[in-house]
């Protein structure tokens, strides 16, 4: 072999490592990226369940209890928009069922503790958020 042949696989190798390094590089940052926008997804939805959990409390409390200190609805409003922040982190569907609830608390909240049927829109709500949450989650790569 001469000089040049053995230039030639020298430069060919060297380049053929540059271009798998940077690839193996990219698709590592990608990676990453990926990973940390999944764990944000995650860790918004499980305190999106708990708040929903903790608003279906409160109307319960209100409706079935008649305790006017859980089931106050003040503290519904704070649930609801935490509720509506926190689902701007997980999806475009779940900001969606986020704005639903919102608009039927703002309809519902001064008769939920009166009426079976606004606690029942509430109700149907909430769970509308935790199938689309669940959706979401299942779809994570």
């Amino acid at each position: 072999m001469d000089l040049e042949s053995k230039l030639r696989t020298y430069y060919i190798t060297a380049i053929l490592g540059v271009v798998f390094a940077v690839v193996g590089f990219s698709y590592n940052a990608w990676r990453l990226e990926a990973t940390e926008d999944n764990n944000n997804i995650r860790t918004a939805s499980f305190e999106v369940l708990k708040e929903l959990a903790e608003l279906e409390q409160v109307i319960y409390s209100g409706f079935y209890d008649r305790n006017i200190t859980e089931g106050n609805p003040r503290k519904g409003w704070v649930k609801v928009g935490l509720i509506l922040d926190l689902s701007s982190l997980i999806s475009d569907s779940v900001i969606l069922q986020a704005k639903k609830l919102q608009h039927s608390w703002s309809e519902h909240w001064n008769r939920f503790s009166s009426e079976q049927t606004s606690t029942d829109r509430l109700i149907s709500d909430i769970d509308d958020i935790r199938r689309e949450i669940k959706l979401v989650l299942k779809s994570l790569h």
